[in-house]
């Protein structure tokens, strides 16, 4: 005879406290079917505790990049998560795209700080700048219709 052994279980305030997530947060995860309540005390859902190691992993997800619906895939029945390594390696490379993106601003940014130029409009690295900004809009433009 197998005895299941039960988990303890945390009200949504504790959940709140020790995740950090409003109780909006983890009432919107329910509703998208990310977290599963096990019940209620009163009026308080109440959570396995191990709805804290799914919450780390959406919010590893979300800070990743990736979507709900797209972390939601990832959760399986049970204690298993099921992840795309393709998946995994398209946003890792997508990272590294923005990465790349975002240094180039900075840099850019920095030389705007310091230009030497009287006005920015006369400086060729400023232009070559606005130049790249408007390929990089038209593009993403393209990527969003």
């Amino acid at each position: 005879m197998k005895v299941k052994v039960k988990e303890k279980t945390l009200d949504i305030g504790s959940v709140v406290k020790q995740s950090g997530l409003p109780a909006s947060t983890l009432r919107y995860y329910e509703e998208k079917g990310l977290i599963e309540s096990v019940g209620r005390n009163g009026l308080r859902r109440t959570f396995d505790e191990g709805v804290l190691k799914q919450l780390s992993l959406i919010s590893l997800g979300r800070l990743a990049g990736f979507s709900l619906e797209e972390i939601g895939g990832m959760f399986s029945k049970g204690d298993t998560l099921q992840v795309d390594r393709e998946q995994i390696l398209k946003k890792s490379q997508d990272l590294d795209q923005t990465i790349r993106q975002l240094a180039a601003v900075r840099d850019g940014l920095r030389h705007v700080a310091t230009c030497p130029e009287s006005s920015h409009l006369h400086c060729p690295k400023f232009n070559k700048m606005m130049l790249a900004a408007n390929r990089q809009v038209r593009l993403n433009n393209k990527k969003d219709h």
